[in-house]
């Protein structure tokens, strides 16, 4: 494995599965009386989060201490950053106290390389703006291989703000490296550009992209990333483009439903199909832990680091 995990592009379809492989054994481990091993104790990890998060910085954390690994949350909100330091400078500071690994989310795209070129510790991409969101789309990777046994020729469809986000990205990147059909779907409003060379299939009509769907991926609407009206109203982009169970209905009869989290309930997802048995979202968060102790375990060593 190499130094650090900044995108799924990457990564070989090899070393996708090396992760995927290893996540199977460190599962293992979380279903323990005590659910701790000695992995990486001496090691220090450092989450630093600029922005918002639930699901992965605390996976993230819970992955750090399974694995024995000390670890420290930067709040960012409560740091020099507040101050006028950059990022390039908090990263060097941070460095200056010797860490084995940084976590970082960042809204700026490209955040991740620029750590990795200016320290020494091994970098670790939990989103950076709209560019991609590895360990997401590998726990997505990790919950569909789970059910389906395979990734190779499923159609997986992708529905929702395409143009903000990067869980689509990554999971582009990573299920078309593993030959699986990938369809993607929401307003032409927000489907980003140069998407067709990617491999992928794009279509404006749900109804279309989820007929004999194995897997259906939800994406949030991004209001926060939105400066302009990309629809007319959330009442109308549920009517259009919302997961309801009628359109569910259209997809295989073993189909799972996806979603990276938080969701918004009526707007892109009817809570009937969020809470109904197709529904696998809880299973990617726990999946989350599995496949965040095994990225951290290739990248700061079992035993020598390497």
């Amino acid at each position: 494995m190499r130094k650090d995990l900044l995108g799924i592009g990457d990564l070989s379809a090899e070393e996708i599965y090396l992760v995927l492989d290893t996540a199977e054994a460190m599962r293992e481990i979380g279903q323990r009386p005590i659910k701790k091993v000695p992995t990486l104790r001496g090691r220090t990890v450092v989450n630093l989060f600029y922005e918002p998060s639930t699901r992965t910085r605390t996976s993230f954390e819970i992955a750090e201490k399974r694995l024995s690994a000390d670890t420290l949350n930067i709040a960012v909100a409560a740091s020099s950053v507040l101050k006028g330091e950059t990022l390039a400078d908090t990263a060097r500071n941070i460095e200056a106290m010797a860490p084995d690994v940084i976590v970082l989310r960042h809204e700026a795209s490209g955040a991740g390389h620029l750590l990795s070129r200016i320290c020494r510790s091994r970098i670790i991409n939990a989103g950076d703006g709209m560019h991609e969101h590895p360990t997401q789309a590998l726990l997505d990777a990790f919950t569909i291989r789970e059910h389906k046994k395979r990734i190779e020729g499923l159609k997986v469809v992708i529905v929702g703000d395409l143009l903000h986000s990067r869980v689509l990205r990554s999971n582009v990147l990573l299920l078309t490296k593993l030959g699986a059909d990938v369809w993607i779907c929401g307003p032409a409003t927000l489907i980003p550009p140069g998407m067709a060379p990617l491999g992928v299939r794009v279509s404006t009509s749900v109804d279309e992209a989820v007929a004999g769907a194995d897997v259906i991926m939800l994406l949030r609407i991004q209001h926060e990333r939105m400066h302009g009206a990309f629809f007319p109203s959330v009442r109308e982009y549920f009517n259009t483009f919302g997961m309801t169970a009628a359109r569910v209905a259209r997809a295989r009869p073993d189909v799972i439903i996806m979603h990276p989290g938080p969701m918004n309930r009526g707007v892109e997802i009817a809570s009937e199909v969020a809470d109904g048995p197709y529904s696998v979202i809880l299973e990617q968060v726990a999946n989350g832990v599995s496949v965040r102790m095994s990225v951290l375990y290739l990248l700061a060593g079992g035993q020598d680091g390497d």
